[in-house]
């Protein structure tokens, strides 16, 4: 067993220096594939079209951005607060939406390529445009914080993209943020106008109501011939009673209960006579012609600058070149082995 056991370690030590001498015999097929393919490697990096990616992150905006949003709101306007988060997350829906993204696509994508690229399939071009511009989020710990994208071989155009698909998503945002402000300021004063016009019919039917009441009153003031209010005496004083209501009114004789009558009949607006309807009107003017001005508003901020990038992210030459080089020795190994094989396949069929 040693013997045998000896026999076979001495075979394969003998079988590894074979094949080193070998190895060694076709040295230059190994350096000769290694430089090719390293040239080859070194070719593409310099040929190949460098690539930019210009990114900025987006965070939600601060209170003072969206102050002018919660104008009229609060306190006993029975509006909410619009929250800084509220504000956010619509913007957010904007910068993932399948809707903007086509829009971009048509609007400012396709209109920066050269006219020889617009060609072949949309799916294909589309496809293009989702590696060229993307929005992933930036940290888990913090899902409101995206970033934004885009790669190029333009710099300057990888920047403008990112800048131009921020400010769509925040027009966008934007403008139904304002709608809906708009729509809650219009259904506030719609719910006051209904408030003014029921105190303007409850008015009315005061007015009729004390109308009918000092029309029987006058009959009765008249039936007994009271035209001005008794003088009630007592204890040496004189005290006039033009107080008199309800049952009593009649007390207050027929000249003043028939002035008062031609008052309330000719009287062509209850208005003045309406706690509060001044300011409710007011307040309706005010809800009415509210109005958010778009500029001095933000739905999102940036965290800090946008420059367009002035090194490429695409070819990274370093690597294609340690790589080639690699790649280069392995196949001049293997084409040196495969080469020492066939030699001896055929030297042995020869031998035989």
């Amino acid at each position: 067993m040693r013997n045998e056991s000896g026999r076979l370690e001495g075979k394969s030590v003998v079988d590894l220096v074979e094949l080193i001498e070998q190895l060694w015999k076709q040295k230059w097929v190994v350096a000769l594939t290694a430089v090719i393919v390293t040239l080859i490697g070194v070719a593409y990096a310099l040929l190949a079209t460098p690539m930019y990616e210009a990114k900025v992150f987006v965070q939600p905006p601060s209170q003072k951005d969206i102050a002018q949003l919660n104008y009229g709101r609060g306190g006993d306007s029975g509006l909410p607060i619009l929250p800084v988060k509220t504000v956010y997350e619509s913007y957010v829906r904007y910068v993932q939406s399948e809707a903007v993204r086509r829009e971009f696509y048509r609007e400012v994508y396709l209109k920066s390529l050269p006219e020889s690229d617009r060609r072949g399939a949309q799916d294909d071009l589309y496809a293009k445009f989702n590696k060229a511009v993307s929005v992933p989020v930036a940290t888990k710990e913090s899902s409101d914080r995206f970033q934004l994208v885009a790669t190029s071989t333009d710099p300057q155009q990888a920047a403008d993209w990112i800048v131009a698909y921020a400010k769509l998503a925040g027009d966008r945002a934007k403008k139904e943020v304002i709608a809906d402000v708009r729509a809650d300021a219009l259904v506030k004063a719609n719910n006051l106008k209904e408030r003014v016009r029921s105190a303007r019919e409850g008015a009315r039917k005061e007015r009729e109501d004390r109308i009918a009441r000092l029309s029987e009153a006058l009959i009765v003031a008249q039936s007994i011939g009271l035209e001005k209010p008794p003088i009630i005496s007592g204890n040496g004083n004189s005290e006039l009673s033009a107080d008199m209501e309800g049952s009593l009114v009649y007390m207050r004789g027929s000249r003043a209960i028939e002035a008062e009558l031609k008052n309330l009949k000719a009287r062509t607006s209850d208005d003045p006579f309406i706690d509060h309807l001044r300011r409710d009107q007011e307040t309706i003017a005010f809800y009415e012609t509210l109005e958010v001005d778009p500029s001095v508003i933000e739905v999102y901020r940036q965290d800090g600058g946008l420059y367009a990038p002035d090194k490429p992210v695409k070819p990274q030459k370093a690597i294609i070149v340690v790589l080639s080089a690699f790649l280069g020795v392995l196949l001049g190994v293997l084409i040196a082995l495969y080469r020492a094989f066939f030699v001896a396949s055929r030297f042995v069929a020869g031998a035989r």
